[in-house]
């Protein structure tokens, strides 16, 4: 399903064998070639994981990147409202031997989305599995889906070091993690959690993105904190990571994600492009 050229995590495989390949045990994807998996994880719900994740997807896309997001929070999925394709399906494909093939389905900037709300029926319909059929499904999702060539994938991860973070850390060939969080020290605590999982189990990690860090007074312009007088750049120093920038509060993309246009709104809106500038 794969070779160690066409692995992201090559260049950290310790194998130290002739034949990678066949000492590498990572889960490789059956249709496709994936350059770079990055995984976008927090220790904490709520902080806007997924918001990252899809402002991440739509300005590698803008920078002319072929990029492919899988949505792991198998039992929360949000990645198609983000685009606006909730009342899309992916088309699920019967091969010989009862395998099958999910086709992605594409936004509107080429970026391709698989999700469980992609695949049930109606996207409020709830998934009620316990763990191991969970990564189950998720380790098909990725391994099935015709991904195609892309230059980079998105795995927009539920919360917490449960059996999902463990899957995909351990199990798929990650190329490096981001990490979400909000600048509260309670938050930052929980986060650091998940920070010092990724460093045991030896995945590479990027940086931290600060959600939510502020609003700006639509009078003055001035940039307010909401949750902690302590800036980004201190609780960054906290998890022992780079900050790699800090996001505000943003009505305006709220209502783009109720509207289903926030792939559009961040596309157009060149803050997006500064925060991840140089970073891929």
């Amino acid at each position: 399903m794969g070779s160690c050229e066409t692995c992201p995590s090559k260049d950290a495989c310790g194998s130290k064998s002739d034949n990678c390949e066949s000492s590498c045990s990572k889960t490789m994807p059956r249709y496709g070639n994936i350059k770079n998996i990055i995984g976008v994880i927090s220790g904490k719900g709520g902080v806007g994981k997924s918001t990252i994740t899809g402002v991440m997807a739509t300005t590698l896309a803008k920078k002319g990147y072929k990029v492919g997001v899988l949505d792991a929070d198998i039992t929360g999925p949000s990645m198609p409202r983000f685009f606006g394709i909730n009342d899309k399906r992916a088309m699920i494909m019967p091969l010989e031997n009862d395998m099958v093939r999910f086709d992605p389905v594409v936004t509107e900037s080429g970026i391709k989305i698989i999700s469980m709300n992609l695949l049930t029926a109606v996207e409020d319909e709830p998934v009620i599995w316990r763990g191991p059929v969970i990564t189950g499904v998720l380790k098909q999702m990725f391994v099935e889906t015709n991904w195609g060539e892309l230059d980079y994938l998105l795995i927009d991860m539920p919360p917490g070091t449960g059996d999902i973070a463990l899957t995909v850390m351990q199990e798929f060939p990650i190329s490096e993690v981001i990490i979400v969080s909000t600048p509260q020290d309670m938050v930052s605590m929980i986060v650091k959690k998940l920070v010092i999982m990724a460093q045991k189990i030896g995945i590479k990690i990027r940086g931290v993105v600060e959600n939510m860090a502020y609003i700006n007074c639509p009078d003055c312009d001035k940039k307010i904190k909401v949750f902690s007088n302590k800036s980004s750049e201190e609780h960054a120093e906290y998890l022992g990571l780079p900050l790699i920038g800090e996001l505000p509060i943003n009505i305006e993309l709220t209502e783009a994600l109720e509207q289903g246009k926030a792939e559009d709104y961040v596309r157009e809106n060149d803050l997006y492009s500064l925060i991840f500038e140089g970073l891929y």
